[in-house]
């Protein structure tokens, strides 16, 4: 056993431990964690903004990977601050939990609260340079790698204000260093729906891919609304919307029912993007239902025998967006993704019932079409609830498996994998393949239904998904529990064709609408099958790509090769080849489903999934020169 003493004890000085376990500060070293960087310096411009301090933000990527975001805010401070000695904005770049969001009046509302975002953005880069304008003057000072390679110096004058921030990622933190344009885009639209009236620019200078993108939306989250639904069919006219202040809480509201069946709310604190949820939503959700009710009931459109709309039905088919903002919002943890503030719930409903019920009374045609819609989803709820009792019954009370479904004799589901195959050729060859003490096989046969297009109750009756409920255990929608999950990895197998890529997809619309969870905890997998089969002598290779392809006959060499086999599905695979090619853990290649933006997953599936042909006419049109694959 070795020796444990002091001398073991180590302390890390400055920003080495940002570097040393970069992971405990920002989402990673990926490409996730590189975009991080760019939102922490972005935040600290937009909390300048919510401020009413600065109305222009601009975020450049230069051709080496660099990028800058400069604002027309009051600028960093740059006079000596007392705790330290030091020009507060060296503070800010150098020193963890240094800020001024700390109550102390420099902001009254902000969505960073630690004080880490700078300083943690010089830990993690090669080179850092801060430059601000103020009073006349502009300050320059520079750093690399948490440290300051050149104090802050006054390098010439301005007429303006403002902080101009330009980094590069350091090479020997990150595994990913070239930023992704649609990315910072996505994040970038984002904030400028949630800033009424700031103007952000996004410009991308590297070489064959100049491009820009400049956002500003007066009308706010009302145009956030808008944007969400534009590939949606509106059943109002109207975007409802309000704002008003209770006690020290900022309450915004937008929201536009439309005639599908999902609700799409995405709920914000201080701009930060709550996917969980919290008391803000809660209040939300039961103000939007009692107004609706006492409404309903006041105008005759309920009647004394009518049960009272639930929230689910009121709330079919909505798309909303809730933005408050207050005073030190607490979270449940590090990531932000939920509110508990109990001040925050009081906020909104009381905000919302108020201005709901006015703005109902002024509009009695709005209210009318909301009401009738949320009647016939209590209606189909209620249809859907005697299907999905059938279901329940099955899934919850630990009835029968699917009579297709091969088990494994693993009772551990972190030990457990469900491949979900296509066709009943494939599963044959699947089962044969696979261990069965940790490989379960559910073929599925047909295309499943695309429920974005589908009522609940005709989702519940499908064979097909009834099949994949009962299998994978944890229920779905308001009965999921993942704690129930029987299978820890699940794991899609389609054909390398454009009918396993549908469906494939129609798989995934299905798990995103109503077993969401288990994409965001990393439970679903893609399976990669070959497409070509390869001979040479008494070896065989095989290739997922054409480029693979090529790249493998560079290096075996094209003489003495049998003729190429293309996989036109599984079913062509014996139960050999499918387990070295696709189902052997030691050699296997899968995917792992990851969702970074809820909303942007939304609005893809919406647009691709959804009844309307135009939009995805025009994302054929924009993305069809960026095809690789085509399969004719």
């Amino acid at each position: 056993m070795s020796d444990y003493s002091a001398e073991n004890i180590q302390v890390l000085e400055g920003l080495e431990g940002v570097r040393r376990r970069p992971g405990m500060y920002i989402s990673g070293t990926n490409e996730k964690g590189l975009h991080q960087l760019v939102n922490e310096i972005v935040d600290n411009a937009v909390d300048e903004a919510l401020m009413d301090a600065c109305d222009e933000i601009t975020v450049t990527i230069h051709p080496d990977n660099s990028v800058s975001v400069r604002d027309n805010g009051r600028g960093i401070p740059v006079g000596i601050q007392a705790q330290t000695g030091l020009p507060a904005v060296t503070v800010v770049y150098t020193i963890l939990h240094a800020g001024g969001k700390f109550g102390n009046g420099g902001y009254k509302v902000s969505g960073g609260l630690h004080g880490v975002g700078a300083s943690v953005v010089n830990a993690v880069s090669e080179w850092l340079i801060v430059q601000v304008h103020t009073e006349g003057k502009i300050h320059e000072l520079q750093l690399s790698r948490g440290l300051v390679v050149k104090d802050l110096t006054v390098v010439g004058d301005t007429d303006i204000t403002g902080t101009f921030v330009h980094f590069k990622p350091d090479p020997e933190i990150f595994e990913v260093l070239e930023f992704n344009f649609d990315t910072m885009k996505q994040r970038l639209q984002e904030t400028a729906f949630l800033t009424k009236g700031l103007k952000i620019s996004l410009y991308d200078m590297r070489p064959a891919k100049t491009r820009q993108r400049e956002y500003c939306y007066e009308g706010g989250i009302s145009q956030f609304v808008e944007h969400i639904n534009k590939n949606k069919t509106p059943i109002t006219d109207e975007i409802f919307y309000c704002t008003a202040k209770y006690e020290n809480v900022l309450v915004e509201v937008a929201m536009q029912h439309t005639d599908g069946y999902q609700e799409s709310t995405y709920s914000f604190v201080n701009n930060i993007n709550t996917h969980d949820g919290g008391t803000h939503i809660t209040g939300f959700r039961a103000a939007l239902t009692k107004t609706l009710n006492d409404y309903a009931k006041k105008f005759n459109l309920l009647k004394e025998t009518d049960k009272p709309l639930s929230g689910e039905d009121v709330r079919e088919g909505l798309t909303a967006v809730l933005s408050i903002k207050m005073e030190e919002p607490q979270f449940d943890s590090q990531s932000k993704g939920k509110l508990v503030n109990s001040e925050a719930r009081t906020a909104v409903e009381s905000v919302l019932s108020e201005q709901f019920a006015i703005f109902l009374e002024e509009h009695p045609g709005f209210g009318k079409v909301i009401v009738e819609k949320s009647l016939l989803a209590a209606r189909a709820r209620e249809a859907a609830r005697k299907a999905r009792e059938k279901v329940r019954k099955t899934v919850l009370e630990g009835g029968r498996l699917p009579g297709k479904l091969a088990d494994c004799s693993e009772k551990d589901p972190a030990l457990c994998e469900l491949y979900i195959v296509e066709g009943d050729s494939a599963g044959g060859s699947a089962k044969q393949a696979r261990t069965p003490t940790t490989q379960a096989i559910l073929p599925l046969r047909g295309k499943i239904m695309n429920v974005e297009k589908a009522r609940p109750e005709q989702i519940f009756s499908n064979a097909i998904i009834k099949d994949m409920i009962t299998a994978v255990g944890t229920g779905i929608h308001e009965d999921f529990d993942i704690s129930k999950l029987r299978y820890h990895k699940i794991v899609l197998m389609t054909d390398a064709d454009v009918d396993g890529s549908h469906i494939r997809t129609l798989l995934l619309t299905f798990i995103f609408r109503f077993m969401r969870d288990l994409i965001t905890e990393g439970n679903i997998y893609i399976a990669q099958p070959p497409l070509y089969k390869v001979e040479k002598g008494k070896q065989e290779y095989y290739a997922y790509s054409d480029e693979e392809l090529a790249a493998l006959l560079e290096r075996i060499g094209r003489e003495g090769i049998r003729p190429i086999q293309r996989y036109k599905g599984l079913g062509e695979m014996n139960a050999d080849q499918l387990w070295h090619t696709t189902m052997d853990p030691d050699k296997r290649v899968l995917r792992k489903v990851n969702m970074d933006d809820a909303l942007a997953a939304d609005m893809i599936f919406t647009q691709l999934m959804g009844d309307k042909v135009e939009p995805r006419r025009e994302f054929i049109q924009e993305f069809a020169l960026m095809v690789k694959n085509l399969d004719v």
